[in-house]
């Protein structure tokens, strides 16, 4: 499409060079027009300089155009022939004008780049003939066709670039969401562990060993999260969704162990059905399920001595399900609950998924979570 172009406007301007040869004019006033229009509109972008701005691009040959024309009413000299090269180059100037100027210069620079070829028919029809109406007429019609066509793609360039930022917020404040519930996650185990290790300082301090461990591999996690995380922040690129740390059904297993402590021990019952190749937003919304839920039962339910999380697939759905047996007795202190606003967000995930949650009693004892997902038959 470029080369196209390219050879009509050379083919153009050649055709204007010979009617101004044939007229018996010089030939020098009409190349430099063209010369000065070729440069602005074909000059490569990656050899523009920084100083060749679009408005100066589209200013100058409108100038050059128009103070020619100035020059042949001012001069007297006889009737001055205008060509199509000089036409397609003034309207590619306005297209340019329109679609990249910064704002008010796209208006002035379009307006002269319209005046210039407006003025054309001057060269030839020295006074208000009826040949001047229908070229102006014409020429009104082109200047609008163009005008048009480049302000319906510069507001598309905008929309676009107006996507693509609220995209991006989007995607880090879900970034930040991630942030808070995985750094979440492991102080609140780094609190509960804390308050284990102050009882057992007390009654068994030989086995304190194994808590401290707990306590410094949550505070490492933690640190890699945040770490991790403020990078993907710092990183505008398109490929920042990619490095989320959302988790994903592999990661449950890490979690899973990583939560059982000496006082509470997890079990993970995993259906052979359920595997590691369902859509990667399904994971994470399973993953982000169960990190919620046992952050939960740190939070409310201190004294729970058996967690259990279950992965199945029945038919076409993945199950995912969190129970303890707490009752609740031994919490952490109230400035360590959070805003309650983990079960609101984890339930438009799994909602926009065209899944369900459910949280509520167990059927003995203790608290039970689940959310079921639609994945299609296995």
């Amino acid at each position: 499409m470029r080369g196209f172009g390219v050879g009509f406007l050379l083919a153009a301007s050649v055709y204007d060079l010979l009617i101004a040869d044939g007229s018996h004019h010089a030939l020098w006033p009409s190349a430099t027009v063209l010369l000065v229009g070729f440069a602005a509109v074909l000059w490569p972008v990656g050899r523009r300089p920084r100083w060749l701005t679009p408005q100066l691009r589209t200013a100058v040959p409108a100038g050059v155009s128009a103070l020619f024309t100035t020059g042949v009413l001012l001069t007297g000299r006889p009737e001055v022939p205008f060509g199509p090269g000089e036409v397609a180059v003034l309207l590619s100037l306005l297209f340019i004008a329109v679609r990249h100027c910064p704002w008010p210069w796209a208006l002035a620079c379009g307006v002269l780049d319209a005046v210039a070829l407006l003025l054309l028919p001057v060269r030839y029809f020295r006074s208000l003939q009826e040949e001047v109406l229908v070229y102006a007429l014409l020429g009104l019609v082109l200047v609008g066709l163009t005008a048009g066509l480049a302000a319906y793609l510069r507001s598309l360039d905008y929309r676009r670039t107006v996507m693509l930022s609220e995209t991006r917020r989007a995607e880090r404040v879900a970034i930040a969401a991630d942030l808070h519930d995985f750094v979440a996650h492991h102080v609140t185990g780094i609190l509960v562990q804390t308050q284990m290790a102050r009882m057992m300082a007390a009654r068994q301090p030989q086995d304190l060993d194994p808590v401290l461990a707990g306590i410094e591999r949550a505070a490492t996690e933690a640190l890699a999260s945040m770490r991790r995380t403020v990078g993907v922040l710092r990183d505008t690129g398109p490929e920042t969704a990619d490095r989320r740390p959302v988790g994903d059904l592999a990661g449950v297993t890490d979690l899973v162990e990583g939560f059982a402590t000496p006082a509470q021990k997890t079990v993970l019952q995993r259906d052979p059905a359920v595997s590691d190749d369902l859509p990667h937003e399904v994971q994470a919304a399973a993953f982000r399920v169960v990190q919620e839920a046992l952050t939960n039962v740190r939070r409310h339910a201190g004294d729970a001595t058996r967690v259990t999380v279950r992965l199945a697939r029945p038919g076409d759905r993945l199950e995912v399900t969190v129970t303890d047996d707490g009752h609740g007795g031994i919490q952490l202190p109230e400035a360590a609950h959070g805003g309650g606003f983990g079960l609101v967000g984890l339930r438009e995930r799994v909602t926009a998924l065209g899944g369900e949650l459910r949280a509520g009693p167990g059927a003995g004892q203790g608290w039970r979570v689940s959310a079921t997902f639609p994945v299609g038959k296995g």
